[in-house]
């Protein structure tokens, strides 16, 4: 937190800085046409117009006085920061100090010049006082964008280094946007889950970061003046998708109720601000932002009302913003607001991320304690009693069958045993259990026990014992058909973006009793899926004219 203040701090300070401290420049005018003497401070100019005009492949003339303060420089040098298009050629005082591009001439091409070029003034014509700066200019490019002159005079080598030392902050925070897109892009990717509130902050980081190196590449690269607009036209477009998925974002985090119209509405709207506004590239961004920021208001308002979490916190962040933008100058503004709108972003997406960790810790608790009292209802004293005394009936009556039925016993305790701390296992593993349990049953009941199933594929695997746990309520739940059968059927089938296992009770059903909630196996049911595939299932279980029907769904 410290340090992001040291930083809003710096930036405050640059965005302060008067450069006409050292100097007042008047407005500068301009003559269209081709004499040295107009580099001269002592030709008279007071006819020329104050606005810009100029004839296609036409050389012009820009002149404009600055008065240097008694502050002037004390250390380094007079610097002359020039913004225009064209190639062009600078005067100070009637003498040439530099040139940008190279001026068109006969029979050889303008070279362009790049679209703001600093120049060191001699220190001999740095005095106090009225100077003149004459600019020599050809524009072969772009010859109809009548585009004015702007000059700023200040030290030699803060014109050169405070843009440097503005990117470098504005890059590191670019730097960071980066690593997080990376990192919740690989999030996204690796998840047994796949939110789309993730994917969405991923590439809103990472858009984010390309808007701010589009920004200030100008810094680092020379960019010709007639490839000038390329990088306001990125810049327009990469706002427009910014502007779009910000919104989307808060509509998936607070369960905005009507986000495909509200999202379809704000694509319109911000698509009529784009293309009414086209060519205006500073103020269509602006236009995009504001727009933005209305529909993040209005969905986070919402979240207010039906007090979503964090949705108070992202608010305040939204109001800071704003904030920022009124007070400071736009360029710092726009990036310092995106900046708090995109960390509130994050806030949220941490806020919902421990909601997730929290749920799935308690899904794991939830398994562990109903795969112990699964365990437990299968060692139960009434169980064992009735189990045990069955077994003496058989060892009594057949000794070989008694020898079956505890060896089908003991198998069925070691399966579960082996599964009690396991996640998944084999579906062939599962399978076993069930016939184990069932030969187990058939002692038990006297009652004919069939299993069969198709489709299985041995590679599968399932949570331990769900199988077995459905094949119970079958049993408790179900009576023999006439022929003293019960049959089950267990079926998969798998598509393109599921499988699914059905497992048919062939049988009479008994009298349904008062309805309940979810009894102890439903609820182990449910929550081993949970615990396996998050919220990537579904389960359904109901009567048919002969039994019941239970599906398990698990997409893929």
């Amino acid at each position: 937190m410290n340090r992001l203040l040291l930083f809003l701090v710096l930036l405050l300070s640059f965005s302060s800085c008067n450069q006409t401290k050292y100097a007042l420049v008047e407005d500068p005018v301009y003559q269209s046409g081709d004499d040295q003497e107009w580099a001269s401070p002592d030709y008279n100019d007071q006819n020329w117009p104050k606005e810009r005009s100029s004839i296609p492949d036409q050389m012009y003339w820009v002149r404009a006085v600055v008065k240097i303060q008694d502050n002037t420089v004390s250390d380094g040098h007079l610097g002359l920061q020039v913004n225009a298009f064209g190639a062009f050629e600078v005067f100070w005082d009637g003498q040439k100090i530099g040139k940008n591009g190279s001026i068109k001439q006969a029979g050889q091409p303008e070279i362009p010049g790049t679209s703001s070029t600093c120049f060191m003034v001699p220190d001999s014509l740095a005095g106090k006082g009225n100077h003149l700066v004459a600019i020599r200019a050809s524009q072969a490019y772009l010859s109809s964008d009548f585009r004015p002159v702007f000059l700023s005079i200040g030290p030699y080598d803060h014109l050169i280094k405070d843009p440097l030392i503005v990117a470098s902050f504005l890059n590191m925070t670019a730097g960071v946007f980066l690593i997080a897109a990376v990192y919740y892009f690989f999030i996204f990717i690796n998840s047994r889950k796949r939110e789309y509130a993730v994917l969405i902050f991923s590439v809103t980081c990472f858009l984010f970061f390309l808007l701010q190196l589009v920004e200030y590449i100008k810094v680092y690269i020379n960019i010709p003046y007639h490839q000038f607009y390329w990088r306001l036209e990125i810049i327009g477009i990469l706002t427009f998708v910014i502007a779009l998925l910000i919104p989307w974002y808060y509509s998936i985090q607070f369960h905005f109720k009507r986000k495909l119209w509200l999202m379809a509405a704000l694509f319109l709207l911000l698509l009529s601000i784009y293309s009414v506004n086209y060519g205006h590239y500073d103020l269509t961004a602006k236009y995009l932002c504001i727009t933005m920021w209305i529909a993040s208001v209005g969905i986070v308002g919402t979240a207010i009302f039906y007090r979503e979490k964090g949705s108070k916190i992202v608010m305040a962040g939204l109001l800071i913003s704003a904030l920022i933008v009124y007070l400071l100058y736009y360029d710092f503004s726009l990036f310092i607001s995106f900046n708090i709108i995109i960390l509130c972003m994050l806030y949220l997406h941490t806020i919902t991320s421990r909601d997730a960790e929290h749920e799935y810790r308690s899904a794991l608790l939830l398994s562990a304690r109903l795969r112990t009292e699964l365990l437990k209802k299968n060692i139960q004293p009434h169980f064992i009693k009735n189990t045990l005394t069955s077994l003496i009936d058989w060892v009594e009556e057949s000794p070989k069958q008694g020898v079956v039925f505890i060896q089908a016993l003991s198998k069925e305790f070691d399966l579960l045993n082996e599964m009690a701390d396991e996640t998944l296992v084999p579906i062939e593993k599962e399978i076993e259990l069930c016939k184990v349990h069932l030969k187990v049953m058939q002692f038990r009941k006297e009652i004919r026990y069939q299993w069969s199933d198709s489709g299985i594929d041995p590679k599968e695997k399932v949570p331990a014992a769900i199988l077995h746990t459905i094949l119970e309520n079958g049993i408790t739940h179900s009576k023999p058909l006439p022929d003293g059968s019960i049959h089950f059927q267990l079926n998969f089938t798998m598509g393109k973006d599921y499988k699914q296992y059905t497992l048919f009770t062939i049988a009479e059903n008994r009298e349904a009793k008062d309805k309940k909630k979810s009894g102890t196996g439903f609820q182990y049911i449910k929550a081993r899926l949970m615990e396996s595939y998050g919220d990537a299932w579904s389960f359904g279980s109901e009567a048919l004219e002969k039994g019941w029907k239970t599906t398990i769904t698990i997409y893929l």
